[in-house]
């Protein structure tokens, strides 16, 4: 291992280290949780037209209206003379002529059916008309046409993640597909003779607990990861699978020290990867590693402790990802600010990542270390809600840190 890299400045590389991929086309569904790579512009007014914003009956001109029919959704009435009215449904398209929607419950119908029944302003419980039965605002709960935005308007600028609501919003906007970034394939080669992929440990040997875990901290990245595959500890093995890795990214579990079966080093060396770090100014997670492959392929080594593959995850593959995803800014923006409710012995020269529970105090954000920490321990991330950045020196109560938030 070379000299290691300060933790920001690690940050820093890994984010630096790969661009926005390719920019697809790809339908509204399957864009949710991607960058969107190009502004949303409305193709026609919203609403497309005057439009029902209740349940009840557009009325022309001033009443009692005579009900000429009813309107659902999806059906259109040419035109509505005055004195008339019709049933509309919410969402309904509005006929020409007409003034205002009453609403149902401020309706009140004479006896005899709904077609051909005379229509007031009233109230039907009690069975009372109105003060002014006859009257009703015009433009009352009438969505008109354009309120929300013109044809050719911008809705959103490129950058941002479609959520679920920017998906509904494109639609109906006049959308059926979006083009978004597309998220980076992530591999995973879990690699340690020693796990088992089921059951509890036994024999010597012990459960693989980051194979389970890293695809869904890649899905809260924004990556798709595909699933894991376990390698075992020569080398030929491991430099076949990192040569079949079909993904834009590679993670590995272990492998990352010098110890006789750690061989991630020498095959990066052999396949002529760029070193990008080869060791970050951290605990826990000091050996984590990022190169490039010379086809452009990024590989990601996350110590084989689990604490520490989280603590590498958080340090190297959240900015990676997010530059992968063309989140410009995106992983510095979720960094919060707390205080710290307890001394914490610091580390004299690197950086500490501290599991820690937040609330809201007298002071603001509070974070209070959960117990369990070590760096081969995951009951203590597992009670908290984010991790704390203490920096060398430093850790008394009271002490301000940044917080890296947890899925």
């Amino acid at each position: 291992m070379s000299e290691l890299t300060p933790w920001a400045r690690a940050r820093r590389a890994a984010r630096e280290a790969a661009g926005p991929l390719p920019v697809v086309q790809v339908p509204l569904p399957v864009s949710v949780g991607a960058v969107l790579a190009a502004p949303l512009v409305a193709t026609t007014p919203l609403p497309p037209f005057d439009v029902a914003a209740m349940d009840g009956w557009a009325v022309a001109g001033p009443g009692p209206w005579t009900v000429v029919g009813e309107l659902l959704a999806g059906q259109v009435l040419d035109h509505l003379i005055d004195g008339a009215a019709v049933a509309i449904a919410t969402g309904t398209a509005l006929p020409e002529g007409a003034d205002a929607v009453l609403r149902r419950e401020h309706g009140l119908l004479e006896a005899g059916g709904v077609h051909g029944s005379q229509l007031w302003v009233g109230d039907p419980v009690r069975g009372l008309t109105a003060p002014h039965p006859g009257y009703v605002e015009p433009g009352s709960d009438i969505r008109p046409r354009g309120a929300e935005c013109a044809a050719g308007e911008h809705l959103l600028e490129a950058g941002g993640v479609v959520t679920p609501a920017v998906a509904g919003m494109a639609a109906a906007a006049g959308y059926d597909t979006l083009p978004v970034v597309r998220p980076p394939d992530v591999a995973i080669l879990v690699l340690g003779d020693e796990l088992l992929q089921r059951g509890p440990a036994r024999d010597g040997r012990v459960r693989d607990a980051l194979g389970p875990m890293v695809p869904g901290w890649i899905a809260w990245l924004g990556g798709r990861a595909f699933p894991p595959v376990h390698v075992p500890d020569t080398l030929e093995a491991l430099l076949e699978a990192l040569e079949d890795a079909n993904a834009d990214l590679i993670l590995t579990t272990g492998s990352t020290a010098a110890g006789p079966a750690d061989h991630l080093h020498t095959a990066l060396n052999r396949l002529g990867a760029h070193w990008v770090v080869d060791g970050v100014s951290v605990r826990p997670g000091t050996p984590m590693l990022l190169a490039t492959l010379p086809d452009g392929r990024h590989v990601l080594g996350l110590p084989g402790n689990p604490l520490a593959a989280v603590s590498a995850i958080l340090t190297l593959a959240a900015p990676l990802v997010a530059a992968l995803r063309g989140e410009v800014g995106a992983d510095e923006a979720r960094i919060e600010q707390a205080v710290l409710t307890v001394d914490v012995t610091p580390h004299p020269e690197h950086v500490r990542l501290l599991p820690v529970s937040r609330r809201r105090g007298a002071l603001g954000v509070e974070a209070t270390p959960t117990l369990h920490a070590g760096p081969a321990m995951l009951r203590g991330i597992s009670l908290a809600d984010g991790v704390a950045v203490i920096p060398p020196g430093t850790g008394a109560r009271g002490t301000g840190v940044a917080v890296l938030p947890l899925p």
